[in-house]
């Protein structure tokens, strides 16, 4: 048994030892603190996941190949499909996220998640945050998560940079959805502060940043009433593939406003809607469509969509 009780020591143990006081004490962090560290190479036939560490609660379970021929000897282009997991369910006031994705040359990654991420209401422990860096040395990334839903009075800062060298490529899209529609909830009080950066031989092509609050949700020059939001990016594309993307968009009916542009090779497709899944469904067709141009592959949607 201890002889050191609620910060004080016993006197007759003498003067030559002492205990740290409570106020001594750092403090725990009040939310999550996670961090995910992943590294993709080429491998002899198919893209590998050599590193894999996580502190906290972020991390994978596993790499999938649905896209790898078990007839061909040589595959080594087959991509690796990595689900992303956040066992608590959700991000919290106060909580820290960080992702670092690595991809080497030669490398395929397509990343994903498994459901909707969910941002919480503010709390005592302050904003919430969600940091993710994707590194690709002329390899393909593919970043396709499923969208976010910000609740009630949501305080987050979400930020995206991928740096791409030389001849990498890149197909990545970011769906938002403000409050709960289907209960006739909006943001209301939240405030989002969200920002994409794509950058190519350490130059940017494209510096994107958002805020959304209270005053924005309602006016024509903000969200418009709109619960859904997104942009999906093609990177390196072409005339053709803005005129595919317009013609796709033109399809997708009159529930979403959709527009297309063409800036230094960076396709990029943004959206309002009312409803989230019906704004994804566009954004991956706009893939299926894209894809196989792009990357000279078929789309192979992940298992994780299926269930």
């Amino acid at each position: 048994m201890t002889d050191a009780i609620a910060g004080k020591i016993r006197p007759d143990l003498g003067s030559g030892m002492s205990v740290a006081s409570s106020k001594d004490v750092p403090t725990a962090p009040a939310g999550w603190q996670a961090r995910l560290d992943l590294t993709f190479e080429r491998g002899r036939t198919r893209t590998e996941l050599t590193r894999r560490r996580h502190e906290g609660p972020l991390l994978v379970q596993k790499p999938f190949y649905p896209e790898l021929d078990p007839g061909s000897a040589d595959d080594r282009g087959a991509p690796c499909h990595v689900c992303l997991i956040h066992p608590p369910g959700g991000v919290a006031s106060g909580d820290r996220l960080q992702l670092d994705v690595s991809l080497q040359a030669g490398s395929h990654a397509l990343l994903t998640t498994p459901a909707a991420g969910k941002f919480y209401r503010r709390g005592s422990a302050g904003q919430a945050r969600l940091t993710q860096s994707f590194a690709v040395q002329n390899g393909v990334l593919e970043w396709l998560p499923q969208e976010n839903i910000f609740y009630p009075d949501a305080d987050v800062e979400l930020r995206s940079i991928v740096k791409l060298a030389s001849a990498a490529r890149f197909i990545g899209w970011e769906i938002g959805c403000l409050g709960l529609p289907a209960c006739d909830r909006s943001l209301e009080g939240g405030e989002l502060r969200l920002g994409f950066e794509l950058w190519h031989n350490g130059g940017p092509v494209l510096l994107e940043r958002l805020m959304v609050g209270c005053p924005g949700l309602a006016a024509r020059w903000g969200m418009a009433g709109h619960a859904a939001f997104g942009t999906a990016l093609f990177y390196p594309a072409a005339r053709r593939h803005l005129d595919l993307a317009n013609n796709a968009a033109a399809m997708s009916g009159g529930d979403l406003t959709i527009a297309c542009t063409l800036v230094d090779d960076v396709l990029a497709c943004r959206a309002l809607g009312y409803r989230a899944d019906l704004l994804k469904r566009v954004f991956v067709g706009l893939w299926r469509t894209l894809r196989p141009l792009l990357l000279g592959r078929e789309a192979v949607s992940p298992r994780i969509w299926s269930t």
